[in-house]
């Protein structure tokens, strides 16, 4: 708990940051979901036949998973905020426009005769009679609407929303309970401080409904355009990185102390990374040298001129206890060994995300390519579980991994892709829920080794020095082994648009850093 309470004191300045930003996201789409919602319910009243077809339109909306309409939103909204609230506020929509609708409709209709009677127009018995005998069932639905986005919200990270998901994502990432923690309770005290004030609210409501709307609307008024304000109106580059290189140490922490860097930056899922850059709703990406969209998006790799990055070779990391188990397992491996070139790794990666082949296809033309007679898939359970990373090199060569030892060996395969993150996957695999995976040395020697200052410069980052150590050290730390690299080196690098970054004159780290301090 001590290391808990430190851990976020340290961070207190961008919890505080990540916290007001989920909730302005949060309150600008429930305030949009509350004028439409409110205003929806009281015409399907006065119009009841629409009811049905409309209740069961937002219905239907609710049913979506949130991650795939967001995903729907990108190609029309683009990324950021703007998605994030549409989002939310089509999910806010069925608590607020069914329980203002079921609000209205249950007043008893003697009550409603009654005020006609005494000579009240329709918008009178609507204002002064329905909405305040359903107020009750109404404020259930707002505090309904708000939990629910609060939760969302944190999905919306994804797509560079920001919010308390981007500590979540970057603590699943890195199985980094710490960070998990630092997004979750936050989110979980906001729902529960609105959930009671709303309460609050509700049972006060006749003395309270004035003073509560003019506040509510003032602060809207103020706290939604200062947001706005401050998260965009600066201009430094912008820069979208996916959740787990945010916090690696091998990622944008040390690269920014190395080059001093000084860039507004964005996490983003992988895939969305790239469309980000090409569309231009980021400037700078950190992306993998190997893949095939840096020559079909016209990317520039900008030079890592003091060699931050170390050798990011690809080779399997295998469970000792597998191996005793399937010895043949590494003669069968060894056929990879050296196979594979930058320029064939990146063309299969294009073959994937742009000519839409699936990864297993993918790598059985490979395969079949360098003369490897394939064998049809068996049937039954499987005796090597193989594991991947969730992007699509990761997910290539599991399965080539997968097809080799099928075809070289009497053994069944089963991939298992799209593990979240570094550390989970390596987890996965020293906890025996997998064999072995691609895994790549750089990753080794800072990432799961964390490899101190001293033991970097030892190395100095030489791809044979660099592949000894950390197959030496997880031999030793964790009973796995280093099988022999696979042939290309897919390091990290910092790409721009090259049309950008002609007209800013970048061609390295350095010229980026520069461009950023000015």
């Amino acid at each position: 708990m001590q290391t808990l309470l430190h851990f976020f004191w340290e961070k207190r300045a961008e919890i505080a940051e990540q916290t007001l930003q989920h909730l302005w996201i949060t309150l600008t789409s429930l305030g949009i979901a509350l004028v439409v919602g409110l205003s929806l319910g009281i015409v399907l009243t006065r119009r009841p036949r629409l009811a049905g077809s409309v209740l069961g339109a937002v219905n239907v909306i609710q049913t979506i998973p949130s991650l795939a309409l967001l995903g729907f939103l990108l190609p029309l909204v683009g990324i950021g905020v703007v998605p994030a609230i549409i989002a939310l506020f089509l999910y806010a929509l069925l608590p607020i426009v069914r329980n203002t609708y079921a609000g209205i409709t249950e007043v008893a209709p003697d009550v409603r005769e009654a005020a006609r009677g005494l000579g009240m127009t329709d918008w009178q018995v609507l204002t002064r009679v329905e909405l305040p005998l359903a107020v009750p069932v109404i404020f259930a639905g707002i505090r309904t609407a708000m939990v629910i986005n609060i939760g969302i919200a944190t999905l919306c990270a994804l797509i560079a929303a920001g919010g308390l998901g981007e500590f979540i994502f970057r603590g699943i990432a890195l199985n980094n309970v710490n960070l998990i923690l630092a997004g979750a309770v936050p989110a979980a005290l906001l729902a529960l401080a609105f959930d009671g004030l709303l309460g609050l609210v509700q049972r006060h409501i006749r003395r309270l409904v004035k003073p509560v709307l003019f506040t509510a609307a003032g602060l809207f008024l103020v706290f939604v355009p200062y947001q706005a304000l401050t998260s965009y109106g600066s201009d430094q580059l912008r820069a979208g990185f996916p959740s787990e290189f945010v916090e690696r140490a091998d990622g944008y922490t040390g690269l920014r102390q190395a080059y001093g860097l000084d860039l507004a930056v964005s996490e983003l899922e992988i895939g969305l990374m790239y469309e980000a850059v090409r569309n231009g709703d980021v400037d700078v990406i950190s992306g993998f040298s190997t893949d095939g969209r840096i020559e079909a998006y016209h990317l520039r790799v900008l030079e890592d001129d003091k060699q931050y990055f170390p050798p990011y070779y690809a080779a399997p990391l295998v469970r000792n206890a597998t191996l005793r188990r399937y010895p043949e397992l590494k003669d069968a491996l060894a056929w990879l060994d050296d196979r594979i070139s930058e320029a064939e790794m990146m063309r299969m990666n294009y073959q994937v995300d742009e000519a839409k082949q699936t990864p297993q296809q993918v790598a059985a033309n490979f395969l079949q390519q360098k003369g490897l007679k394939l064998v049809p898939k068996r049937a039954g359970n499987a005796q090597v579980q193989i594991g991947s990373k969730n992007f699509t090199e990761s997910f290539i060569l599991a399965e080539l991994l997968g097809l080799v030892i099928e075809a070289r060996t009497g053994l069944t395969t089963e991939t298992k892709l799209g593990f979240g993150g570094t550390k989970l996957v390596f987890d996965a695999l020293t906890h025996g829920d997998i064999d072995l995976y691609p895994e790549y040395t750089g990753t080794g020697l800072l990432a799961l080794l964390q490899a101190d200052e001293a033991t970097i410069d030892s190395v100095t980052f030489d791809r044979e020095r660099v592949y000894r150590y950390v197959q030496r050290e997880m031999q030793t730390r964790y009973d796995v082994q280093w099988l022999q690299p696979l042939g290309f080196n897919n390091t990290h690098a910092m790409m721009m648009r090259e049309s950008q970054a002609e007209e800013l004159g970048l061609r390295t780290i350095s010229d980026l850093a520069n461009f950023t301090q000015k």
